[in-house]
């Protein structure tokens, strides 16, 4: 995208970043939401540190309380892809981008990375990414680690990881840092940005499915709405703490550009108690058992399944993650 000329200066403005902030601040009947190429823009110029921290501040949070537009969301994953230098052309593609942006401090542990690696393990190539740093990633790392995954911090590595494993971990922090300091504005804003959507919808390799998991349901049009502008298909879900897991104890609405699909609930559902990163690590290597836990995994994989191939009937779909599972190796 060829970026546009910044919006006229007032008078009284004193810098170019100043108009961004007045479109989307002037007040009822004033303000708007800012065009496809101007979100481009303004998102361009924060990356290559051209807004001053007081402008960066007051741009995230009067999106955040104007509520996201589709074609404004679409601009600013294009000026984070740009800038974070992607796609990945890696030379044996991806299958499935997998997005894990949630922070909240009791979700619990991260049971969707072994489906991820249940995915991986049937030969599917599964790129996950996300942020490392904060309170609300510390299952997500210790899990990893218990694991013994390494995140991958380069394309090189990334591509290495999915040719050994089917399976790459890539932080934010190594994708995009720009990208990573505006997501940990949380902890100085006191609430999340639009950003959590851009990194959810960056899909670095340009994979050929993505699942993506929101916490809130008004946010599942969004996510729709945004990859269709970007020629993307993308299967959401209003998964547990905003990632995209499901446990199977309530029908789900699965999305994607195409409608809506309701999967029935899992009979065998329940609540797993588990804490540990180490009581992962041992559900994976068979070490232990957990009816809970091994049905969020299934059900998760299932959802995976689906975001790989659309055709996939629900039914057969987690016949399938159940196949894969009680085949994994241990």
């Amino acid at each position: 995208m060829t970026d546009p000329l910044p919006p006229p200066r007032a008078a009284t403005d004193t810098h170019d970043f100043a108009p961004y902030v007045r479109i989307l601040g002037r007040g009822p009947g004033k303000s708007r939401a800012l065009t496809r190429a101007e979100a481009h823009h303004a998102l361009t110029l924060i990356l290559q540190r051209a807004a001053t921290p007081e402008q960066i501040g007051a741009f995230l949070m009067l999106l955040r309380y104007r509520g996201e537009a589709v074609e404004e969301m679409a601009g600013l994953v294009e000026a984070a892809r740009d800038h974070a230098d992607l796609p990945w052309r890696f030379p044996g593609g991806a299958d499935l981008d997998w997005p894990s942006y949630a922070d909240g401090r009791t979700r619990g542990l991260p049971w969707y990375l072994l489906s991820a690696l249940l995915l991986a393990h049937s030969g599917r190539r599964v790129l996950m990414h996300g942020p490392l740093a904060g309170p609300g990633r510390q299952a997500l790392v210790e899990s990893l680690h218990a694991l013994g995954i390494t995140p991958a911090c380069s394309a090189a590595e990334a591509e290495a990881a999915l040719a050994h494993t089917h399976f790459a971990f890539v932080p934010t922090e190594a994708l995009s840092p720009g990208l990573a300091h505006l997501l940990a504005l949380r902890g100085t804003l006191g609430l999340r940005s639009p950003m959590n959507t851009v990194g959810r919808l960056l899909d670095p390799a340009d994979a050929s499915g993505s699942v993506d998991g929101v916490f809130h349901p008004n946010y599942i049009a969004l996510h729709i709405g945004t990859a269709a502008l970007l020629g993307r298909q993308v299967t959401v879900l209003k998964g547990g703490g905003g990632e995209a897991e499901w446990t199977g104890a309530k029908p789900l609405t699965l999305t994607t550009g195409c409608g809506e699909t309701v999967w029935p609930a899992l009979p065998d559902a329940g609540r797993t108690e588990r804490t540990a990163a180490a009581d992962l690590a041992a559900l994976w290597a068979g070490q232990s058992a957990d009816p809970a836990a091994e049905t969020v995994v299934i059900a998760t994989a299932a959802v995976a399944l689906h975001a790989c191939h659309p055709a996939l009937a629900p039914g057969d779909a987690i016949a399938q993650a159940r196949a894969l599972w009680s085949g994994r190796p241990t």
